[in-house]
């Protein structure tokens, strides 16, 4: 008789200890939040001017970029797809540098920095991807993947203003890019992720770009896939 009691409570504990498993991968989270620098300062819109590789200063007032079609690799190293998501990452609104993944145990984590070419020709959409984010060229019928916009007393534009506004999904102005960071160690329930960006990426990289020499881009071709190819290496996962 006391044998089955110690078999019954085994049991009960091995059902209790397997749903309790399941119930913790089911409500698992994996935060990311994004942080935005130029070099080693947090970037600060309007109130700080700052210095480009070329020594030319600048001045930020606008900071946004889409990431979408996130995926991650567990540990296991099982390659897995997220349901279709874009998000705009915008250094104005500090809620926006936040997603909340439903997943845990992540060793890797790619997107794309950009609009695929489906939603750029898909009609008028909502949510992150509202043309009233001013992230839509109405008259290029097409997203602005990114933006940096500033002035900069190097700038030959009216006001010194310089404007970065990078886009184009058609086959040879393609600027969507993708992106893989590996994580330091593998991530676990409600476990939080930072990823930086250093906005000084965009100027010095595959290309060498000044604000002196192109201080404006406002449509897809040639110089938004180079700053694209640029600001693709400028994200790091922190320690």
């Amino acid at each position: 008789m006391r044998k089955r009691y110690f078999i019954i409570v085994f049991i009960i504990y091995l059902v209790a200890g397997a749903f309790k498993t399941g119930h913790d991968n089911i409500n698992a989270n994996t935060t990311i939040r994004f942080k935005n620098w130029v070099g080693n300062k947090e970037l600060k819109l309007f109130d700080e001017t700052y210095t480009d590789p070329f020594g030319e200063p600048f001045i930020i007032s606008k900071f946004r970029y889409y990431v979408s079609h996130i995926s991650y690799r567990e540990a296991s190293n099982k390659e897995v797809d997220l349901p279709e998501n874009y998000y705009l990452i915008n250094e104005d609104d500090s809620l926006s540098k936040i997603i909340q993944l439903p997943v845990a145990g992540i060793q890797s984590i790619s997107f794309f920095i950009g609009v695929d070419s489906i939603k750029n020709i898909s009609g008028v959409h909502t949510g992150s991807l509202d043309p009233m984010n001013g992230m839509f060229w109405t008259w290029n019928s097409g997203y602005i993947f990114a933006k940096l916009e500033g002035q900069s007393d190097s700038s030959h534009a009216p006001a010194h203003s310089f404007t970065w506004d990078v886009g184009g999904f058609r086959q040879h102005e393609n600027a969507l890019r993708k992106v893989t960071l590996t994580l330091p160690g593998v991530s676990s329930a409600d476990n939080t992720i930072i990823i930086n960006a250093d906005i000084l990426k965009w100027f010095e990289g595959a290309h060498l770009l000044k604000i002196s020499q192109s201080p404006v881009c406002h449509q897809p071709g040639k110089l938004a896939m180079q700053i694209a190819d640029n600001y693709s290496a400028m994200f790091s996962v922190a320690p």
